[in-house]
């Protein structure tokens, strides 16, 4: 079972960037991507952005796309999300996901475990 570790949330102003990173220990079959969900208080988890094993494909949702960058270490142990322009709205704990499936609908589907989250706070 692959194990998720994320880090690098915190309070930042609007306007602001930060980076979040996910650390996977455990193999993952090369048909499942990585990438980020959020879930805001009182609201359900939704998907932010995500890479396909080979980082050949890259998906965002709109509320994040031209502001948030989805990448890859070589090593394909490490996913990051790059965070500019941060908006009050995008305060929420970010989770990582190493075995997503995306359905024809475009919607995405987790088989596997979450990591433990980080919270990102944006203040206006």
């Amino acid at each position: 079972q692959v194990q998720l570790v994320e880090s690098g949330g915190g309070l930042v102003q609007a306007g602001g960037s930060l980076r979040l990173s996910c650390a996977a220990s455990g193999r993952t079959a090369s048909s499942y991507a990585m990438g980020w969900f959020r879930q805001a208080p009182g609201k359900e988890r939704e998907f932010v952005a995500a890479s396909s094993w080979s980082g050949g494909n890259i998906y965002y949702a709109d509320s994040v796309k031209g502001r948030f960058t989805i990448s890859r270490d070589n090593a394909k142990t490490t996913l990051y999300l790059q965070m500019n322009n941060l908006k009050p709205e995008d305060t929420a704990v970010y989770y990582c996901a190493a075995e997503l499936l995306r359905g024809r609908d475009g919607s995405w589907s987790n088989f596997g475990s979450w990591g433990q989250g980080t919270q990102v706070s944006v203040s206006s």
